[in-house]
């Protein structure tokens, strides 16, 4: 039977089990080697290399490459990581009510009660009274479908977010720092660009396009990790780079394009949920209900490799290439999905993770589902600021989510844990 991690205190990992990619206290690196200083010796080791698992600390490891693996008892929320399943209940309650006040906000009033009508009616199937067809429409054909979109979005991301900081055991990593989004954003950009006289299949182009090139960004980024040996902090700047890349070719396509495609372009580069549709839900919703349930299926196996490591994972029967290839390619895929509707949104993959898991705790049996609701909620939340902070003018879900994420990549660059493995 795998080993899985319990959420009680009573049968937690031993620290000494969890690799760390963070040089211990006292450590130097000397060229390509890490230098430990103990008090009657120096020790020298390689550094830990991408695909390789790390060498566990012989002594106690550092707090901050176990920030987000430590016991229940030892964190701040020791209740909700005890209970995860009724934090889960709770937390769904308050994504409703969130969802609910979201849709009431926007240009023309409408209350939480005119929503909750309006939801009711089309559940009952009645006519809505002639007074109340306006906002009827309104609600269901515009800010439903936007704040939908916006949620189901937010926990794409967040989902996949947590997967590849699983997998690749870092928490720096996310959809956009491996260059996965901006990809995606450079694919749609591309056939917005070439194919805006060409009115018949652009919208399956552009998914098509930013799927295709995501797949491209994160074989590229992994397998030269892979086959340069790596340390994973080198894999994650080799990500910005990319990020950087794709990020100018669209910086170029908006310098040539006119005036109607550089509207849709800035769509992509920014983010937003400006004119979305029940289609668009319907699609973001159907890869959300294919991709969540594979890796819920596998939250006991990558518990396996995110808290002991790929050698440990193996031995207790985890087919880790393979499970890490599905794994790594299904997020791209949904991440490409989302990015084709909605746009880069960057650090939602980054910020959410962090967030859901420090509410609940590293297990992912409860974290992948938590992170749905943390992801989608923390995305909802930012578009009504984008719509009220500045009216009439929206301002775009990147940039709202980029004031949240900034300061926390930040955050864990300075603390070092990043470095973590």
């Amino acid at each position: 039977m795998l080993w899985t991690a319990r959420s009680s205190g009573t049968a937690q990992i031993e620290p000494a089990l969890v690799g760390s990619r963070i040089e211990p206290s006292g450590a130097e690196r000397s060229g390509d080697r890490v230098v430990e200083r103990e008090p009657d010796r120096v020790v020298e080791r390689e550094p830990d290399r991408v695909g390789e698992d790390p060498a566990p600390s012989a002594r106690n490891p550092p707090r901050s490459a176990l920030s987000h693996r430590t016991p229940v008892s030892e964190g701040k929320l020791r209740w909700a990581r005890r209970h995860p399943r009724t934090t889960i209940v709770a937390g769904g309650v308050v994504a409703i009510l969130a969802l609910l006040w979201a849709t009431s906000v926007g240009a023309s009033d409408a209350s939480i009660v005119d929503v909750a009508r309006s939801i009711w009616l089309v559940l009952t199937g009645a006519e809505a009274p002639e007074p109340y067809i306006g906002a009827h429409n309104v609600i269901m054909q515009l800010r439903i479908p936007r704040t939908l979109l916006a949620f189901l979005a937010g926990a794409v991301l967040t989902v996949a977010g947590i997967v590849l900081q699983g997998l690749l055991r870092n928490d720096l990593v996310s959809p956009y720092t491996l260059g996965v989004s901006p990809a995606a954003a450079f694919g749609a950009s591309l056939v917005i660009l070439l194919a805006r006289d060409s009115a018949a299949g652009t919208d399956w182009l552009i998914t098509l396009s930013a799927i295709f090139f995501a797949l491209l960004a994160s074989v590229l980024v992994l397998s030269l990790g892979a086959v340069r040996k790596m340390a994973i902090v080198t894999l994650v700047l080799l990500g910005i780079a990319f990020t950087q890349l794709f990020d100018a070719f669209t910086d170029t396509f908006k310098l040539i394009a006119d005036e109607n495609t550089l509207s849709e372009i800035v769509h992509w580069a920014y983010g937003s949920v400006n004119g979305a549709s029940w289609g668009q839900v319907a699609i973001v919703g159907v890869a959300l209900l294919f991709g969540f349930p594979y890796f819920q299926g596998h939250a006991k196996r990558l518990n396996a490799i995110a808290f002991v490591g790929d050698d440990t994972a193996t031995s207790l029967g985890v087919n880790v290439p393979v499970l890490r290839g599905l794994h790594i390619g299904i997020a791209v895929v949904l991440t490409a999905i989302v990015v084709s509707f909605v746009g880069v949104v960057g650090f939602i993959g980054l910020v959410g993770p962090h967030i859901a898991r420090f509410i609940i705790g590293s297990d992912h049996r409860y974290l992948y589902v938590f992170g749905v609701i943390v992801g989608g909620t923390l995305l909802v939340a930012a578009d009504v600021v984008g719509k009220v902070i500045m009216p009439p003018t929206i301002i775009p879900l990147g940039i709202v989510i980029a004031f949240i994420g900034v300061p926390l990549f930040l955050h864990l660059v300075i603390r070092g844990g990043g470095a973590r493995s």
